[in-house]
């Protein structure tokens, strides 16, 4: 069976009864997938113990005057490494873009540059991320974990977390309450 094609730039959708709790409605960002493996950001989960002024001044940061909001995060590794995801016209030390859908930095200079205003306008920082070994990702795909979406700005930057995983299947054609934890045979 051919691979998929690679799939940075798009969004990769959690089904119903994956078996894994960390990804239960997860609504992952793609932003490397090539024949290493995949990398996400996801998108939906805020973080539990962390908001960004609080990250902020962790790491020594005037919070300025941008708002305080919820960290994400991002995926079951490396928890402590944090990135931001962001629009793809803004770029920074070590920014890399993920073709015309969004990029994604992990340099504290976009960090102060949100704090003092002049960062990108729509952003989102993240806490770790989402990885797959090469081919692990691929074969996931092939039974019943994963759904792809369209990388829509709407849903990464407008729609409220809560309601992302749902408003991504629908771009899809996909009425979440039509699916179901369990996988059919033809």
């Amino acid at each position: 069976m051919e691979p998929p094609p690679f799939l940075s730039g798009q969004l990769l959708l959690s089904m119903p009864g994956i078996g894994d709790d960390r990804f239960d409605r997860a609504v992952i960002a793609l932003c490397l997938h090539d024949d290493g493996g995949a990398l996400g950001l996801m998108i939906n989960r805020p973080h539990a113990d962390i908001t960004l002024h609080g990250l902020l001044r962790q790491l020594d940061i005037d919070p300025g005057a941008v708002a305080d909001r919820p960290v994400l995060d991002g995926g079951p590794v490396e928890q402590g490494h944090g990135f931001v995801l962001h629009e793809a016209d803004y770029a920074a030390s070590g920014t890399i873009r993920v073709g015309d859908a969004w990029a994604f930095t992990s340099t504290l200079d976009i960090l102060q540059a949100i704090a003092r205003g002049d960062g990108p306008k729509h952003w989102h920082v993240v806490l770790g991320y989402a990885g797959w070994g090469a081919g692990q990702l691929d074969g996931e795909m092939r039974q019943h974990g994963w759904h792809l979406a369209p990388g829509d700005e709407d849903v990464v930057w407008h729609t409220p977390i809560d309601k992302r995983w749902e408003r991504a299947f629908a771009l899809t054609g996909v009425t979440v309450a039509n699916l179901s934890a369990t996988p059919g045979r033809a």
